[in-house]
């Protein structure tokens, strides 16, 4: 660690593992414990941010693929699932609570009368534009102990991190 860096909690935890398994290279700690706490505050801050719009964090993430993928901010439930990740089971049950809370509706599809397209309403649409708007201010406030190069080059290496991860 470089005299100019304090130490935190990863350094101590690292440092007892270090005297009790000197056998072992701990270094990978060194980086993904601080990712996995950081992912931790992060997850925290985040729901904060959805809270102020009434939103918890799964309601966003499928509202945000909705607004991401322009107007009239409508998907397939197939293409939902590709954009968040989860399962179909787990996609019918948060689009049914998204229609109970009237935040998206379910339209039938004009170029395939059996297809389904998950649209989202004025209200989803004021909610999420307020949340990420929260959101990317206070991200940048987590940020700000870094410079924009230094955020710039951490961007970086956590993408090629997360390349070398995904499947």
């Amino acid at each position: 660690m470089p005299e100019s860096e304090s130490a935190d909690s990863v350094d101590l935890i690292v440092g007892a593992w270090q005297r009790e398994r000197p056998d072992l290279d701990f270094e990978p700690l060194q980086v993904l414990s601080r990712v996995w706490r950081l992912s931790r505050n992060l997850d925290r801050a985040r729901r904060a941010s959805f809270g102020t719009s009434d939103l918890d964090s799964w309601e966003f993430d499928v509202l945000s693929a909705l607004r991401r993928a322009g107007s009239p901010y409508q998907l397939s439930p197939k293409a939902l699932l590709e954009e968040t990740l989860v399962s179909s089971g787990t996609m019918t049950n948060r689009i049914d609570r998204l229609v109970a809370r009237g935040l998206v509706e379910r339209r039938t599809s004009p170029h395939d009368g059996r297809g389904i397209l998950v649209t989202m309403t004025t209200d989803g649409l004021a909610r999420v534009d307020a949340a990420i708007a929260v959101l990317v201010t206070s991200e940048s406030t987590l940020l700000s102990g870094l410079s924009r190069p230094e955020q710039e080059r951490l961007a970086g290496l956590l993408r090629k991190l997360s390349t070398t991860l995904e499947l």
